[in-house]
């Protein structure tokens, strides 16, 4: 079964058509030698709270990172007097220049950015060039300028050269690229068919906690698949890939969930595969050994078309009988027969070209890794070679999920190199480069790889599945703790939230006939809406924006959030800081800190007045103040008497109006939410524990009275 919703990965470089033979490869170009010398900057933007800054300065060309200088601690004139020599095949991309502000544990603030135009220099000559950093929301503001020198040298390119290009700005991305592949070095393996387990109860369990109860939760193992129950086992079902056609055991274990210490063994049992009969739901009901109890489950087996791996020469799919009959097979007219049988994906991995160095000869020997929910296969291994040739055809029964092709060394280290395809978006038969992404898939690496996919799909079937449970990831690394992680969560929910704050301002404006034109219209709009208002108008109301965004966006203004603000927020979570910095963190430290207190305190005072406005509903309703529970009485009563007598169309239309001429009437009137302020005078718990008046000890013992007069 396939699934749209994938991440976007741009493809680039059309090679040919699927029909077409690889063209032949150019000669290798004219290569450019930049000799840059970062000197200094000149009354750079303040952007901490003590009037400076920390900044550093980051080199981009053709979208990846190729230089970072080091950090210059409290200083808006900084010198660097850094230099750096990078190659590049061509001066058509101009080399981008960002400045930001390091803040410890939080996202760096962005400082300026400018553009400086190769093809402009002259070649064989240093130059002094003097960059004004402009932000591009505000471009009238004035960021203060760099001042750099630099010097192109045209050179023939080698072979050398091009293993060793941007050799430096690899070097710390490499840092994460030292993960163990034991997952992708086993062998690669065509499933053939589905094992569905539904956990339906466990009864009779020991008890293994001093209440006399448990909390077991089940795990569930076949060869490398695994699959862990939720506690207190809930109905739940999952499935396994069948890769045995004889069948195979699942190994099942009980556990006590135990917090703080070593969970509690209660029992294990297991199920034998090939004692069940294929399309067939068994209810099993298995004595744990080693233990009490019995767990009920049932078990499907289900056959299913195998994945495959072959040649270029053996492709079902360039046989026009054998693709018609693909076709027929996901066509309309069968929209409802084997609902899970959704469409098939077909990948030819052609060849990968300018891949990384992973071994210390300046080589590597790459294989590709290509996924699709869980499966997962492998191309051979191409020994010392950074431009290898594969040439294989991978097949799918697929389950509508994401295709990422991972590259990968041979001597059992990850190089994290990845492109993520989105189905939706392929072209059928079209032979792309696509660029490789790191293994976050947030930023650049080095090299492409040519990939030509073909999806054949039913949409019914397809519009079906997206309504059931996403298939679950059965090998998934292990979450972990990671500063750079929470902060980007953190400012992703926050973006989130000021979405819906700008909006509500906007609304609010329309109150207060900030623009007159537009308040006309909206209390008209109003007045139109509500007098007129069905129930049917709001799934109508949510087709507007998507009918308006999609005309945007056929007509070229595409309105959706801007990829290098978002690349910009993610690419720091990669990156490691250099240790020449350490010594300039420590003495920052306090700085630094005072910046997370002031996060922290945000935080706790956002949580404070959620947790307060529940708290007063709460106090309302149980008479912590008896005359604002009476109040509320009294204006429950008459809302009741007034909605029981008078139309809802009749009293939204005069709150509106109200609420749309409240400025009119009075222009100096403050607005406010009656609601609010009527809870803003009801105590949450903490006040009403504040407030709470303590009882006189008629008889103080002595201790206690001189506790209380030490003098």
């Amino acid at each position: 079964s396939l699934l749209f919703c994938l991440s976007l990965v741009g493809g680039i470089n059309i090679v040919g058509p699927s029909n077409a033979e690889p063209p032949p490869r150019p000669p290798s170009p004219a290569m450019y030698q930049l000799d840059i010398v970062l000197k200094k900057g000149n009354t750079l933007a303040i952007r901490d709270r003590t009037g400076t800054s920390d900044p550093y300065v980051k080199f981009k060309i053709a979208g990846k990172e190729v230089f970072r200088s080091k950090t210059i601690h409290k200083n808006l004139n900084p010198v660097w007097d850094e230099r750096v020599s990078l190659h590049v095949e061509t001066l058509r991309d101009p080399l981008y220049v960002k400045v930001f502000d390091y803040d410890f544990g939080l996202q760096d603030d962005f400082m300026g950015s400018a553009y400086l135009y190769l093809e402009s220099l002259e070649h064989l000559r240093a130059q002094d060039v003097t960059l004004d950093l402009k932000d591009p929301q505000y471009p009238e503001q004035n960021l203060g300028s760099l001042e750099l020198s630099v010097t192109v040298s045209p050179k023939e390119a080698d072979v050398r050269d091009s293993t060793m290009l941007l050799r430096r700005n690899w070097r710390r991305s490499s840092k994460y690229q030292s993960m163990r592949l034991s997952d992708v070095h086993r062998k690669a393996q065509l499933w053939r068919g589905i094992v569905s387990i539904s956990l339906i109860e466990g009864h009779d369990l020991q008890p293994m906690d001093n209440n006399g109860l448990s909390d077991p939760y089940v795990k569930f193992r076949m060869g490398h698949q695994k699959y862990k129950s939720k506690l207190n086992l809930p109905i739940e079902q999952f499935d396994f890939h069948l890769y045995d056609e004889q069948g195979g055991f699942v190994d099942i274990t009980v556990w006590d969930k135990d917090a703080g210490k070593k969970d509690d063994f209660m029992g294990r049992c297991s199920i034998d595969l090939s004692l069940l009969s294929r399309e067939h739901t068994h209810k099993l009901d298995l004595l744990l050994e080693e233990g009490e109890g019995v767990l009920v489950l049932l078990v499907t087996l289900t056959a299913s078309a195998a994945v495959s791996i072959s040649d270029l020469s053996v492709n079902m799919l360039d046989d026009p009988h054998e693709r018609l009959q693909i076709m027929q097979r996901y066509s309309l007219w069968r929209s409802f027969h084997n609902l899970k049988d959704v469409g098939v994906v077909q990948v030819k991995v052609i060849r990968a070209e300018g891949l990384m160095a992973a071994d210390v000869t300046g080589k590597s020997d790459p294989f590709c890794v290509v996924e699709l929910s869980n499966d997962r296969l492998q191309t051979h291994t191409v020994y010392k070679n950074l431009n290898p040739e594969w040439n294989k055809v991978f097949t799918f029964a697929s389950s509508w999920g994401s295709k990422v092709a991972r590259g990968a060394d041979s001597a059992g280290y990850c190089q994290t190199d990845a492109c993520h395809v989105p189905l939706p978006q392929i072209q059928n038969g079209e032979r792309k480069a696509y660029a490789l992404k790191s293994k976050e898939l947030t930023g650049p690496t080095k090299g492409v790889i040519f990939l030509e996919i073909d999806v054949i799909f039913n949409a019914v079937k397809a519009g079906l599945r997206t309504l059931i449970p996403i298939e679950q990831k059965y090998i998934e690394e292990e979450p972990r703790v990671s500063k750079q992680l929470l902060l980007r969560n953190f400012n992703r929910v926050r973006r989130c939230i000021m979405f819906l704050i700008n909006t509500g301002c906007y609304i609010n404006s329309c109150f207060e006939w900030e623009s007159p034109q537009r308040s006309i219209c909206a209390f008209v709009l109003f007045v139109i809406v509500v007098w007129n208002f069905e129930l049917y108008m709001v799934p109508m109301a949510l087709l507007l924006p998507l009918a308006w965004n999609y005309i945007l966006i056929v007509s070229g203004k595409d309105t959706r959030q801007d990829v290098q603000a978002v690349e910009d927020l993610l690419e720091d979570e990669d990156e490691d800081f250099d240790k020449d910095d350490k010594d300039s963190e420590r003495k920052g430290f306090m700085n630094k800190l005072y910046a997370i207190q002031d996060v922290c305190i945000s935080v706790q005072n956002a949580l404070d007045e959620v947790a307060s406005y529940g708290e007063r509903i709460k106090n309302t309703f149980n008479w912590t103040v008896p005359f604002l529970s009476w109040l509320a009485i009294v204006a429950l009563g008459v809302a009741t008497i007034i909605i029981y007598f008078i139309p809802l169309r009749y009293i939204v239309l005069a709150w509106g109006v109200n609420k749309f001429t409240k400025k009119l009437r009075d222009p100096y009137t403050i607005d406010n939410n009656e609601l609010l302020d009527f809870l803003s005078r009801v105590p949450s718990d903490v006040q009403v524990v504040q407030y709470r008046e303590l009882k006189l000890d008629p008889n103080p013992s002595p201790n206690k009275r001189k506790k209380n007069n030490p003098g």
